[in-house]
């Protein structure tokens, strides 16, 4: 080969170590020289993902606009501007570009909330470069370079291993596995290997846990399996949320609803001989009145106070339109390693003195305990927690793990058991070891203790079990004979099918005078007393498990996905509550997206899946109609997050990847913000609807009524400058008031609305045409009734009954289907106050000078208010009513025969 080949197009891990050195021409005892470094950083370019160009402010700023609704209102702002309604036009401007000032605004704050949150990437890298050691910037690594590891050092860029010093590497961010894996230097045998079983390469943004690496770059940049990821990334392409298709499909209804208003009325004018001008205005006039112009700004700030609850909940939101989403949620697909479990690997049963103990506690806090059956006295665990506690190269410093998960796990267990690593370490002073080694698997600890040196043990169960004579039972030592290698045989097969890494633990006793610490350690690993056996599991969160039983009232499916075996995962699955099919990613290898959809809905668990798995997996869903979240924390999540309806990406173990390719990133890692995060999305929905419920209400009132007006021969009953009045203070206060409603009781015991779900349906249409009609009836009627006492009064007295229809009719809009005198009546203060302000407004126009020379208005009578009132309020007793029957109906259509 030579270096213009692309280097990871070779299947570097069934070459040996010399092989892969002279492919990629490199001294592996040397390293390249600078000049050659030099000369291949030019050829392959920057150790750098590419990156699509950020989107530029300006274009961002008008992605606001880009729905048919504001479409509509510009057009109708040229309109109103094109015969002279200046006032009109500039008030629909101003709440179009507030609304897209808002929408940016929120847009660019999350923004640069999550650049907070880029801590990922390796920023150095210590290499062999002409026989010298050097540290460089990650950058600057080449194909060929020899890089230098140990443990906590993030691996720069995908390597083949050359020297491996009991290494093992936490891959979890890119294959999902949960456990650190082994690396050694040993080609593998030809054939199909995961990328998770290719022990002896390492990758891009892999962590090492423990031991030392020294490793050959076979790719870098976009080469490496994290550029590869990286590329699924650019290509997937983001799709509407459902709450952008309904508004645009109901911008388009009201577009159509406008133009036939304008030409009816337009018709109907000039049949009537009413001048030409006159009539054209009235048109333009009642065409505005028909859009509910406030709607873009109500849905923007309703979005922006979702988005805001959400971030004080530790749920950022990355883009405005996005919050709605998660309420239509119908799946959540879920990573399983961080996401659904806490990434810490933690001791849950142990198998000592010939009983099984149950361990509580998650994590490596150290809080929890051991325990057996109710009332059966507890041994004494020091001969099985001193070993865990003091062989081990780990360390727990205030709840945080610095080393080996499985290590960390084994001391959690002792702080558990109320063994200090500490107090036991000055105790037993470490006088020599043997490190762990994939060949021997097992890791012994020397510790000085009086006349004596003791040996503690850790290691595979069949390892130690073979090196054993001895074992601990419930009256002390006794002969490791058959029944009791059998009983060890049996709980180790036990723990291991509850999907648990089993370590055995023993000891030795040295007499301190034949111990040398520089002798030959290994002869003293035999006649071992086995003391017992550890399973060892990384476990569910537990408010994840309060979180599914959530979703699953709420209608919404959870599916695992996972790089981790198929075993495991269905054993934290049944942890969890999820039932149903598990499918393994060499399954889903060899069935197409139609045939996955096929059998999409019984399958709960998918297992050992790479990447394009995740991303066939979100297109089945899709395919089904499904509306996808797809929740994770690796690199190998990130393409299916970019390619879900919504991808929530975990901030805190979430790589820069994932948080890149999210559209919500959640701050605390915790599954169950996510719950919360839905609820939100079906207020703000539920919020919406009721705006549009209550605005469009308002329209199809103002339509009928001048309409009525026109067909019965009377007068026009509100001039321009009263409709538009109208529109002001019932988008203003009120409306946006409805977008602080808190949640109604029940919203997450419902199923998740239809994606296709229309916002004006025929059903709740026919309800807004009720109201219309109620409004339209009872402010012609007070209309008619004033005729005889002149224009002014008779104008005043069916503009401020129209406006009190809207205060009583504002109750209708919060409660759709059930009772509005219910509890949450008067928890809403923001509503109450804006309600008590339109009241407040409405009699300064009709009773200050000023303005009733403005609004062609005339003072009422305190008689004229009450009738007025009790006028406007059948529109909220006739609906009660109606709301009332339909109760008593479906009451007597359930009672038995």
């Amino acid at each position: 080969m030579t270096m213009t080949e692309p280097s990871a197009t070779k299947p570097w891990h069934a070459q040996n170590a010399d092989q892969v050195c002279a492919d990629l021409e490199t001294n592996p005892a040397r390293g390249l020289t600078p000049d050659e470094a030099t000369q291949r950083l030019t050829r392959h370019g920057p150790n750098r993902l590419a990156s699509i160009p950020p989107r530029p402010a300006w274009l961002k700023f008008l992605d606001q606009f880009r729905n048919v609704l504001v479409m509509v209102l510009l057009g109708a702002v040229v309109l109103a501007a094109a015969i002279g309604d200046i006032k009109d036009a500039l008030v629909i401007l101003i709440v179009v570009v507030f609304n897209a000032a808002l929408g940016f605004y929120q847009e660019h704050r999350a923004e640069a909330t999550l650049a907070a949150l880029k801590k990922m990437l390796a920023q150095h890298a210590r290499v062999r470069r002409g026989g010298r050691v050097l540290e460089i910037p990650a950058e600057e690594l080449v194909p060929g370079d020899l890089v230098l590891l140990e443990a906590g050092d993030r691996i720069p860029a995908d390597g083949r291993v050359l020297v491996s010093h009991n290494a093992e590497v936490a891959e979890a961010a890119l294959t999902g596995e949960s456990h650190a894996v082994g690396k050694h230097a040993e080609a593998l045998a030809p054939g199909e290997h995961p990328l998770a079983e290719r022990f002896n390469m390492a990758y891009m943004n892999t962590v090492i846990t423990r031991g030392r690496l020294e490793l050959v770059v076979t790719a870098t940049a976009m080469d490496t399996e994290m550029g590869r990821i990286s590329g699924l990334l650019n290509a997937a392409k983001e799709s509407a949320t459902p709450l952008q298709i309904q508004l645009d499909a109901l911008g388009k209804r009201l577009a159509l609803i406008a133009g036939v208003v304008v030409s009816l009325i337009f018709a109907l004018g000039i049949l009537r001989g009413d001048p030409l001008v006159q009539t054209i205005m009235t048109s333009i006039a009642l065409a505005v009145a028909a859009i509910p112009e406030g709607l873009p700004a109500v849905v923007t700030v309703t979005l922006a106070i979702g988005m805001h609850r959400m971030a004080r909940n530790r749920a950022i939101v990355k883009k405005l339109s996005a919050v709605e989403t998660l309420g239509s949620t119908t799946v959540i697909c879920s990573d399983k390693t961080g996401t659904l479990t806490l990434n810490q690997m933690t001791a849950r049963q142990l198998f000592y003195r010939g009983r099984r103990f149950a361990v509580s506690g998650e994590g490596y806090s150290g809080e929890g305990e051991i325990s057996v059956g109710e009332g059966d006295p507890l041994p004494d665990f020091l001969p099985l927690l001193t070993p865990a506690a003091l062989c081990a190269d780990s360390r727990i410093r205030d709840g945080q793990l610095i080393g080996d998960p499985t290590e960390g796990a084994l001391l959690a267990l002792a702080a558990k058991g109320g063994v200090d690593q500490e107090t036991a370490a000055e105790h037993s002073p470490r006088l020599a070891e043997i490190p762990f080694d994939s060949a021997h698997k097992f890791m012994a600890t020397f510790h000085h203790d009086g006349e004596r040196v003791r040996m503690f043990v850790k290691g595979a169960p069949d390892v130690l079990l073979a090196r054993a004579s001895s074992f601990l039972d419930a009256a002390g030592e006794a002969p490791l004979d058959d029944p009791a290698r059998a009983a060890f045989e049996a709980e180790n097969a036990a723990f291991a099918g509850q999907a648990m890494r089993v370590l055995a633990v023993a000891s030795r006793d040295i007499p301190a005078h034949d111990f040398n610490p520089t002798g030959d350690l290994m002869a003293w690993a035999n006649s071992l007393v086995l003391t017992g056996l550890v399973g060892i599991i990384d476990p569910p969160r537990p408010e994840a498990r309060d979180a599914i039983r959530l979703c699953k009232d709420a209608g919404i499916q959870v599916k695992m996905i996972t790089g981790d075996h198929a075993i495991t995962a269905a054993a934290i699955a049944r942890e969890l509550g999820l039932e149903g099919a598990v499918l393994t990613g060499a399954e889903l290898d060899r069935i197409d997206v139609a045939e996955l959809s096929r059998h999409i809905e019984e399958t709960t668990v998918f297992a050992r899946v790479a990447p394009e798995h995740k991303v066939k997996i979100v297109q089945a869903l899709k395919a089904r109609g499904h509306v996808v979240a797809m929740t994770g924390d690796g690199v190998n999540d990130a393409p299916a997050l970019k390619n879900a309806d919504i991808g929530i990406a975990m901030g805190i173990a979430g790589t820069e990847v994932t948080r890149e390719a999210a559209t919500m990133v959640l701050t605390d890692d915790n599954f169950a913000t996510i719950v919360g995060a839905v609820k939100e999305g079906r207020t703000i929905y539920d919020n919406i609807v009721k705006f549009v419920r209550f605005q469009l209400s308002t329209n199809v009132g103002a339509i009928l009524t001048v309409l009525g007006a026109q067909l019965l021969g009377l007068p026009t009953p509100f001039t321009a400058i009263q409709i538009l009045w109208i529109n002001i203070i019932m988008d203003g206060p009120p409306a946006m008031t409805l977008g602080l409603e808190s949640a109604r009781p029940g919203i997450m015991l419902e199923p998740p609305r239809r994606a296709d779900e229309r916002i004006l349906s025929l059903a709740r249409f026919k309800r807004l045409l009720m109201y219309g009609i109620i409004m339209s009836a009872g402010t012609l009627g007070l209309f008619y009734y004033a005729q005889a006492r002149g224009e002014a009064y008779a104008l005043t007295l069916a503009f401020t009954t129209f406006v009190l229809f809207q205060f009583f009719n504002v109750f209708n809009a919060r409660a759709e289907h059930h009772s509005a005198f219910n509890r949450q009546f008067f928890s809403n203060g923001k509503l109450w106050a804006a309600l008590a302000t339109v009241v407040g407004l409405q009699a300064l126009v009709v009773h200050w000078t000023p303005a009733q020379a403005i609004f062609d208005t005339t003072a009422l009578s305190a008689q004229d208010w009450g009738l007025a009132f009790a006028v406007a309020s059948s529109i909220l007793l006739l609906d009660e009513g109606r709301k009332l029957m339909l109760k008593l109906l479906q009451r007597s259509h359930r009672r038995p025969a």
